[in-house]
């Protein structure tokens, strides 16, 4: 592996020391990608430190699937394997870590269930650390950090690749299969799925579970435990995507949306020491989170898929502290005395002192015939790894004229044989960057149609072919396509708040000088106390990200206006006082980092979240009264 493969913190293979060299096993699982580091030496003394070692037997378990490793192990001598249907005939090995190597993968820092068992192949010793101590060392030592965490998001992306994980079977017609794959798609969830239809083992499997074709989709989990048609809410509960909303909880600062906006105001928010909480409807990312790779986002010149990215965002807001509910679909806000009261889809609520609204927008649908029929297994409005699976050996089109329908033609095009690409307008680059006009045009599996409009969409199940018209000669031709691609326009996702913000004509929120003028008479507390920036027609409530009206579709100012309006969180706050619970209880004391601090690390009150307050210098105070 190249240095500049290599994650940082890892000591170059060559300057390993020879005494650990000599104590890996043979057919030990080779590094990939930083995926399967060896610690130094000095890092496993460090650790040794923090933690107690054990011996170990043959078959003696490490973490079991379907739990929560409550331990970080660190494999001293002996080896250990990773196998997945542990004890079973269907029992696969996936690695084999030997001395030096550590356990685990991103589930462990999130809380996650295990998807696989560990497991000692032979005689030996183990390091084992809490993982609460884990984090707090993660942020105390950043080499130690960043070669964890590289490690772990390599071997997350390994395991969802090779089909690991809990079962989804279920028809491709399904709109409620659909709705599975993809929540475990963007969740990044390890998980296989099983075409009724097309998938041999599909009878043997439903008649092993005792299970109809008619009562499909499933989720199969470690074979005994089943789910018929689990909401989306009961399946992130099975695998502890995130602890469930208690029905009634609050804090400082709710974010609602997990797009570039909403992390990086979990982010700023959570590491000045607000208790934060962030919710989101299905996944981390917004619309980038569905972009398979952004090329103009600075600091990432060879690009960054867009899932990673809010992955890594996440990480680092949690790391912090920040509590994170998906999904959770907020359906009303209401103003109170001091705090505002933001109702879910199941129930619960949350009272808080601000909001951050960063709900972000989504693709306008299509208004054509056919649509409706196969809007729900051969249309899409994200371009990943998941939809283009779908695809097969056909050809696809994509309709829209902006970076994300050019990214995803781009991503496409790697996939499928041909890419039709449908744009109103008669010039490529007319909203499009530069840099992806110039790949487009010389990409041979790109067919480019300009001036076209989409008239039609054909087919029973899944779509076969579309009708396209050029819209100067009225001229109609049909194209072969197997699946759709819309990147049209944006609608906001701000029905909920129909009544509540005064929103543009388009149903964006209005912020600013604008919300300013739209406000009622009384609506601000204090002698000239004007409306802030990104502050909404209700004080201390905050638009950022694409729901704000006016802003700029752009990933980094996204998250440049989250950071931004934390800055005007603490405005806020600094203005009122905090007031006592609603219940009548006294506000919550300052509380150290512990386990809602996933890393555990602290800032200095507004300052570099990436510089820890001193011990000298008191933490920004943790209030938990709403």
């Amino acid at each position: 592996m190249t240095d500049e493969n290599r994650p940082r913190g890892a000591a170059p293979e060559e300057a390993v020391p020879d005494d650990v060299q000599e104590q890996a096993v043979p057919d030990e699982t080779p590094d990939i990608y930083g995926a399967y580091p060896r610690l130094t030496d000095e890092q496993t003394a460090y650790l040794s430190g923090h933690g107690t070692r054990r011996s170990v037997v043959p078959g003696q378990v490490l973490i079991r699937d379907g739990v929560s490793p409550p331990d970080f192990f660190v494999v001293l001598s002996g080896s250990v394997a990773i196998t997945e249907h542990h004890g079973t005939p269907d029992e696969r090995l996936l690695r084999v870590h030997g001395p030096g190597r550590f356990l685990g993968e991103l589930g462990l820092l999130q809380g996650q269930v295990a998807f696989y068992t560990a497991h000692a192949r032979e005689a030996g010793e183990v390091l084992a650390l809490p993982v609460d101590r884990l984090r707090a060392l993660m942020a105390r030592d950043p080499c130690l950090g960043d070669l964890v965490l590289r490690a772990y998001l390599g071997r997350r992306a390994q395991l969802v690749g090779g089909g690991v994980g809990f079962r989804i079977l279920g028809s491709r017609y399904s709109p409620d299969t659909r709705r599975l794959r993809e929540f475990a798609a963007r969740n990044r969830l390890p998980h296989r799925w099983i075409d009724l239809e097309a998938d041999q083992e599909a009878e043997a499997l439903l008649r092993r579970v005792a299970v109809s074709p008619e009562d499909t989709p499933i989720v199969i989990w470690r074979e005994h435990h089943v789910l018929r048609n689990p909401g989306n809410a009961e399946l992130a509960q099975l695998i502890g995507l995130s602890p469930p909303m208690a029905p009634h909880s609050h804090c400082d600062l709710l974010v609602v949306g997990s797009g570039p906006a909403g992390i990086a105001a979990a982010v700023y928010g959570s590491s000045d020491g607000l208790t934060t909480t962030v919710v989101d409807t299905v996944a981390p990312g917004g619309q980038a989170g569905t972009t398979s790779l952004i090329e103009n986002y600075f600091g990432f010149p060879a690009g960054i898929p867009g899932s990673e990215l809010a992955e890594r965002g996440m990480l680092q807001a949690r790391k912090f502290g920040t509590q994170v509910r998906i999904p959770a679909e907020a359906t009303s806000l209401e103003p109170g005395h001091g705090h505002y009261r933001v109702t879910f889809a199941d129930g619960s609520e949350t009272l808080c002192r601000t909001v951050v609204l960063a709900t972000g927008a989504h693709y306008r649908r299509l208004d054509v015939p056919g649509m409706e029929r196969l809007e729900r297994t051969s249309v899409y409005y994200a371009a990943t790894v998941y939809e283009a699976r779908q695809c097969g050996a056909a050809p696809v089109a994509v309709v829209g004229g902006g970076n994300s329908a050019g990214q995803a033609v781009l991503f496409l095009a790697a996939w499928v044989p041909r890419v039709h690409l449908l744009i109103r307008g008669s010039y490529l680059g007319a909203r499009m960057s530069r840099y992806l006009v110039d790949q487009i045009e010389r990409h041979p599996r790109v067919s480019v149609l300009l001036d076209s409009e989409l008239r039609e969409v054909r087919g029973e199940d899944a779509l076969r072919t579309i009708v396209v018209e050029h819209c100067r000669t009225g001229e109609r031709r049909t194209l072969d396509a197997c699946a759709l691609f819309v990147f049209i326009g944006a609608k906001p996702c701000t029905d909920w708040l129909t009544g509540v913000l005064a929103l543009d004509d388009r149903g964006f929120v209005l912020t600013g000088d604008e919300a300013e003028a739209r406000a009622g008479h009384g609506v601000r507390e204090g002698p000239g106390r004007g409306c802030l920036s990104l502050e909404t027609t209700l004080p201390g409530v905050f638009a950022a990200g694409d729901v704000r009206s006016g802003s700029v579709k752009r990933v980094a100012s996204a998250a440049g206006e989250g950071a931004m309006a934390i800055h005007h969180v603490h405005d806020r706050l600094a203005r009122t006082a905090a007031p006592a619970h609603p219940s009548g209880a006294p506000p919550t004391p300052p509380t150290p980092p512990g386990p809602s601090a996933p890393f555990g690390r602290s800032a200095a009150p507004g300052g570099d979240p990436h510089v820890s307050a001193s011990p000298a210098q008191p933490r920004h105070p943790r209030s938990r009264s709403t």
